[in-house]
């Protein structure tokens, strides 16, 4: 009796703990007229996000049970739930449907104007338009030879540019300043490209090159990216030298496992 409530015990935990295994899948978000970018990818379970590429395509870890919350502008929120099946295929194709936008009501008044510029000018009565068009181009009272002091004072007044502010570039005809607004939003995309770069990765790259061939665990696949940090992984991605990083990851591989035996 001890036994068989020993082996009941060790199977739910075994069950339990497979669960929680994770595996990393792929897929695409659509919507009626194509792909769908920049949308958010949420696991509700972990907390971890990603975003869709702009093909549309996104990659992250799930298991059974856990549910993908994908959010986008101009769509409705919806939530997945991860299934054997989504495990077995390793591929999700996710459409989104717009989000419809009602306005208030409103009173639409009644006139008498066609739209048409030419037409509805013949309507005003001419001495109506004639009276206004010499109140508006009456320039009569106005002494051209007159030289206006306050013009040449407010010139002298404003102070001449100089290129030292801070953030102030300046090329071929063009000038700008780099606001506050700009530098949150650069500071946003390098954050946003530095948390999907693990998943676009092990997309590009594939499960099998970590996995099996580099015998990376998965449990340790964002471990083993932060210990090739150093070596500027990174910026050869960003440069698309792919070739560069594979013999980075296939050379730290060998050293990296035997630290992680060792621990």
């Amino acid at each position: 009796m001890q036994k068989l409530f020993f082996y009941f015990l060790l199977f739910i935990a075994f069950k339990s703990t497979s669960q929680e295994n994770k595996i990393f899948i792929s897929g695409r978000i659509i919507d009626s007229l194509g792909i769908v970018k920049n949308a958010n990818i949420i696991n509700l379970k972990t907390k971890q996000g990603t975003f869709s590429f702009d093909d549309g395509t996104f990659a992250t870890f799930v298991a059974i049970g856990d549910y993908l919350q994908i959010t986008s502008v101009q769509h409705i929120t919806k939530k997945i739930k991860i299934t054997k099946q989504n495990i077995k295929s390793k591929f999700l194709t996710i459409k989104l449907k717009f989000n419809t936008i009602i306005l208030d009501e409103f009173n639409l008044k009644r006139h008498n104007l066609s739209g048409k510029l030419d037409v509805d000018v013949k309507k005003i009565p001419t001495k109506l338009r004639d009276s206004l068009l010499k109140n508006t181009l009456d320039f009569s009272e106005i002494n051209f030879k007159e030289i206006d002091p306050r013009i040449d004072e407010n010139i002298k007044a404003k102070p001449p540019i100089v290129n030292t502010v801070p953030n102030f570039y300046e090329g071929i005809g063009t000038k700008f300043k780099v606001t506050f607004k700009d530098k949150e939003g650069i500071l946003r995309r390098k954050l946003a490209r530095k948390k999907a770069f693990p998943e676009k990765l092990l997309f590009e790259l594939g499960t099998k090159f970590f996995f099996e061939e580099l015998k990376i665990p998965i449990e340790n696949y964002f471990h083993f990216l932060e210990y090739c940090n150093p070596l500027g992984i990174e910026n050869l991605h960003k440069e698309n030298k792919i070739l560069e990083l594979i013999k980075i990851f296939e050379k730290e591989s060998v050293t990296y496992l035997k630290i992680i035996k060792k621990e």
